[in-house]
């Protein structure tokens, strides 16, 4: 069963979604940011003697308002639900995005999302939260419609880190900059993707280093380059390298995910496989011969050997 409901958004919500403190959302990455929000949703929701409801969106709205702005997210809907529900919140509930949900004004989505449907008694939202039609709403207009329909309002204010707020953004860049390690610390975990076994060249066997190829990942990639990782699959945990990128030294330009377990034998195909991101080891490059390849490759082993110990 996954954790988080999804509704129509002029549907009823359950009454366990009701009465309490409720906050609305992208919520992408679950990060520094957002657990804070919710360790202040739960403190209202106590407060109130209510649910601590987190309230989000699928799919995205820019895929439905900009697709050509949409950007791969960061944890898909079941991932994120997962870390909200980690972070304290009770009940996720994803409204299902149409046209119709993204023309309601600023004072209709409050007056009848929040009050009248989830009889929210407690609205907690970030510094820079925006909503209803074009975003036209914000967090001084929420303040002052919350007072007028008698809820209480908390706002929280951005987490700070290095002297700039952590957000879904700042994730994404150092992402793709290959950095881990930084996304780790606005994360509060490593970064992680998920994604089928699929076949390959099976090149990597032949060359003593079999690698699953993973497809289907549906949120973001780091940068190209080879990584240390930690590979969860059903339930047991291997450290590994994976590559993110072409295969240059074999002429392919087709950017891909490859995964080596260190340790590991058996049949992966078809096999769901989560990757955990821990150290970006070195740049993805081409190499003169196969020899100087597995060379490198067994550098990178033992590297990701001695990050393990």
């Amino acid at each position: 069963m996954p954790p988080y409901r999804v509704l129509e958004w002029n549907e009823l919500p359950p009454e366990t979604c009701q009465g309490g403190a409720i906050t609305v959302g992208n919520f992408d990455g679950v990060h520094l940011g957002h657990a804070l929000l919710v360790d202040i949703l739960r403190e209202q929701a106590r407060i109130v003697a209510g649910p601590a409801v987190a309230l989000s969106f699928n799919p995205h709205p820019l895929q439905l308002l900009a697709p050509e702005r949409f950007q791969p997210v960061l944890t898909e809907p079941e991932a994120r639900a997962a870390l909200l529900k980690q972070k304290g919140a009770d009940e996720v509930v994803l409204l299902r995005t149409t046209p119709e949900l993204l023309q309601l004004s600023p004072e209709d989505f409050v007056r009848r999302i929040l009050h009248a449907a989830f009889r929210a008694k407690n609205v907690v939202e970030g510094f820079n939260f925006r909503y209803g039609h074009n975003r036209t709403g914000d967090v001084e207009q929420l303040k002052a419609q919350c007072r007028l329909l008698g809820m209480s309002f908390q706002p929280v204010p951005a987490f700070m880190l290095d002297g700039s707020p952590v957000s879904s953004s700042r994730v994404r860049r150092v992402l793709l900059a290959g950095d881990v390690r930084e996304a780790f610390r606005l994360l509060g975990r490593n970064y992680s993707i998920r994604g089928v076994v699929g076949t390959g060249q099976r090149r990597g066997r032949r060359l003593g280093f079999p690698t699953a190829n993973l497809h289907d990942v549906q949120v973001l990639l780091p940068a190209n380059g080879v990584y240390a990782v930690r590979a969860e699959l059903e339930n047991q945990n291997w450290i590994g390298a994976a590559n993110i990128g072409p295969n240059p030294t074999f002429g392919e330009s087709a950017r891909k995910v490859e995964v080596h377990l260190l340790e590991f034998t058996g049949d992966l195909y078809g096999r769901k496989l989560q990757v955990e991101f821990l150290e970006r080891i070195r740049d993805t490059k081409p190499f003169a011969n196969v020899d100087d390849l597995v060379k490198q490759l067994r550098q990178d082993v033992e590297a990701v050997r001695t990050m393990s110990r």
